[in-house]
């Protein structure tokens, strides 16, 4: 990759957005997960309405080589729906929390969608072609009179126009007692982990009604939980190894070879505190809100409310990399506090080489950092630079004194519009990013 900041040889450029442009924003409308699948052809978002829409890659036109294939809806299918806790008194929300591709083993697509509760497993599939000649039915459907069927036909396959069909073919529920935050699959393809506030699940991917537990830190006495479950992944190639953060700013690394209920971490990934730096957010902003692997294994990356940090999983005691993503808001933390927006959950990706990370922030900006030349930019998803092959503008925000004129103030930034859900093409330099309602797909623009 060329480098994030956009030197004389690499620039980033609207390629699309999909969505209305509505001011009023209904809730069921906003997007909360993205994710492409492992070769960049299908992109999937899911939303707060339990709905799953797939876009597919279009292949470039000969008439316009210089312009990308766009994205284009795929297929759309309500994957939850809301649901009500009897027991508990409680509502299960429909909202999606997490979507994960399966590896393409056939013509078909695999994806495993999850709200709080419930993990589906839901088959993507084409049909282009219709069985004609039934014997026993009519050309309507009709069954025939057995008496009256004097010869045999021999059915034939009649093509008719593409259906895109999604069906659930697993449904994996009642294991989770708290929230669903994660769930991501083995490099085995056979198994997947799901986890919530306190405890991580281990599923195999054709079994729905059992599934093993591997870490659980619930106390006996709820009033000594000190810390939470906030995210947990695969390790890309060893089907043994996975890590989950937690909300104290810590991250456990485990090896289901050595035991089977992984209480016991193998690795245990710390910063120490800076004494001098210590407030009464502390607690709050060191934790950790996403966490995931490079795609060589080597390398893990976690987010917390203010910085990204890269650790390399030979070095437990402090990270070999920090990316301080909105710093300028370290002075806002009071009334970022009040607001709630202190408890944001940003998500961040690795590019396909590893070599740059994307992660959000406020305003709808989003941030890239290019871990060879320490370069990083802050974009923005807007509309106002929605013009085709329209190149992005760095942004950049004034911390006080004398604001230049491209300058935005750190006052003026809009806490409402945030960018909690971005993800990075496998191959090329394609990104989706999430701003509300919307999503938007930039790409590389080569001079």
């Amino acid at each position: 990759m060329a480098g994030v900041a956009g030197g004389n040889d690499f620039q980033w450029c609207f390629s699309q957005v999909k969505g209305a442009i509505d001011e009023d924003v209904a809730e069921a409308d906003i997007i909360s997960t993205v994710e492409f699948n492992y070769s960049g052809e299908l992109l999937a978002t899911g939303d707060k309405g339990g709905r799953v829409v797939i876009f597919q890659h279009e292949q470039e036109s000969k008439s316009r080589p210089h312009l990308r294939g766009e994205y284009n809806v795929y297929s759309t299918f309500q994957s939850h729906e809301p649901e009500f806790d009897y027991l508990k008194s409680l509502e299960i929300e429909e909202k999606i929390n997490k979507i994960r591709w399966l590896p393409q083993q056939n013509a078909a697509h695999f994806l495993l969608s999850t709200n709080d509760k419930t993990i589906k497993l839901w088959k993507i599939s084409e049909r282009d072609k219709r069985a004609e000649g039934y014997n026993l039915k009519d050309e309507d459907g009709r069954l025939r009179d057995p008496f009256r069927i004097t010869s045999l036909r021999v059915p034939v396959l009649m093509p008719m126009d593409l259906m895109v069909e999604a069906s659930p073919r697993r449904i994996f529920a009642n294991a989770h007692t708290y929230h669903i935050n994660s769930i991501s699959v083995n490099s085995d393809h056979e198994t997947y982990l799901s986890a919530d506030d306190l405890r991580i699940n281990l599923w195999h991917l054709e079994i729905t009604d059992r599934s093993f537990n591997i870490v659980d830190i619930k106390p006996a006495n709820m009033e000594e939980l000190t810390e939470v479950i906030t995210a947990a992944e695969c390790h890309p190639h060893q089907c043994n190894v996975f890590v989950y953060s937690s909300s104290k700013g810590t991250i456990r690394l485990c090896d289901m070879r050595a035991a089977a209920l992984c209480d016991r971490h193998s690795k245990f990934f710390e910063e120490p505190e800076d004494p001098s730096s210590r407030s009464f957010f502390s607690e709050i902003i060191s934790s950790i809100s996403d966490v995931k692997f490079s795609h060589s294994g080597r390398y893990m990356m976690t987010r917390d409310y203010l910085s990204v940090k890269v650790w390399d999983l030979n070095m437990e005691n402090r990270p070999v990399e920090t990316y301080q993503v909105h710093e300028y808001l370290r002075s806002k933390l009071c009334s970022l506090y009040e607001n709630d927006c202190i408890f944001d959950k940003f998500e961040c990706c690795w590019n396909g080489s590893d070599s740059a990370i994307m992660t959000g922030s406020y305003n709808n900006f989003f941030r890239m950092f290019d871990r060879n030349t320490r370069r990083d930019i802050t974009l923005e998803a807007s509309r106002e630079s929605s013009k085709p092959r329209a190149t992005l503008k760095p942004r950049k925000v004034s911390t006080g004194g004398k604001r230049k004129k491209d300058e935005i103030s750190v006052d003026s930034l809009d806490f409402n519009k945030k960018i909690l859900h971005t993800a990075w093409h496998p191959k090329d330099n394609v990104i989706a990013v999430a701003a509300t309602n919307n999503l938007y797909i930039f790409q590389d623009k080569i001079n």
